[in-house]
């Protein structure tokens, strides 16, 4: 079953940002990824949850969305994202 990264993500330095998102996505794609949203404008339909920039990655499955975003390889990627923006992410399983 599919399982789906999404990313709420605020960018304080958008040259740096730049520099994770070219590092992010082969590993990303290593890992069987699927970017469905990068960015785009979007509309708040309900609440007062106010997102910045959001992504959503489609994964195989759960356990490689959470191999991949836990692991080694990403772990410098991830340290890239942390100094430049901050953020959510979850990963939820798809139907």
């Amino acid at each position: 079953m599919s399982a789906y990264l999404i990313l709420d993500v605020d960018i304080h330095d958008p040259v740096k940002y730049k520099e994770y998102m070219l590092k992010a996505k082969p590993l990303v794609e290593k890992y069987g990824g699927i970017y469905h949203v990068r960015g785009g404008s979007f509309e708040v339909m309900d609440g007062d949850w106010q997102p910045t920039r959001l992504v959503v990655i489609e994964f195989p499955d759960m356990e490689t969305a959470k191999a991949m975003y836990t692991g080694e390889e990403y772990a410098p990627i991830k340290a890239i994202r942390h100094s430049c923006s901050t953020g959510h992410t979850v990963i939820v399983d798809g139907q």
